[in-house]
């Protein structure tokens, strides 16, 4: 299955790490500034993308404490047949958390897909978001 895979190794327990994904206005420091989140199972999210012209839509998938957030991911006005994911883990680890994002479903979006995986390769190497959530955690200011 077409994937686009982030991982980070972060210095702090998971239940540190979380506190930053299990918040609205924390979540909006390092994921997007615009982020409107209802932080619960079904709930619905939006937020401006990072090229600052498309809207991003979905639902919060799962919320496991301490474990990670998944969430429905659709580009609003792109065509997509079914939204993707976008899935944050956290898994304890010797140093810390290992923090890992993943970005699936992109053959359920439609026929364009193969370019927007390209895209979103691109865009994971670009925004850098799983470097911004570690800067956050380890200068623990939440």
């Amino acid at each position: 299955m077409p994937t686009v895979r982030r991982s980070i190794g972060i210095g702090a327990r998971p239940s540190e790490v979380w506190r930053w994904m299990a918040d609205e206005a924390a979540l909006r420091k390092w994921l997007s500034p615009t982020l409107q989140i209802d932080l619960r199972v079904g709930g619905a999210y939006r937020f401006l993308g990072p090229d600052e012209q498309t809207w991003i839509s979905g639902v919060v998938l799962d919320l496991v404490p301490e474990g990670g957030l998944v969430l429905s991911w659709l580009e609003e006005g792109a065509g997509w047949e079914h939204p993707a994911r976008l899935v944050f883990t956290l898994e304890a680890t010797a140093d810390g958390t290992q923090v890992t994002l993943v970005h699936d479903g992109f053959a359920g979006i439609g026929d364009n897909w193969p370019r927007t995986l390209e895209a979103y390769e691109r865009g994971a190497d670009r925004h850098h978001v799983l470097h911004q959530l570690a800067d956050l955690v380890a200068a623990g200011s939440g």
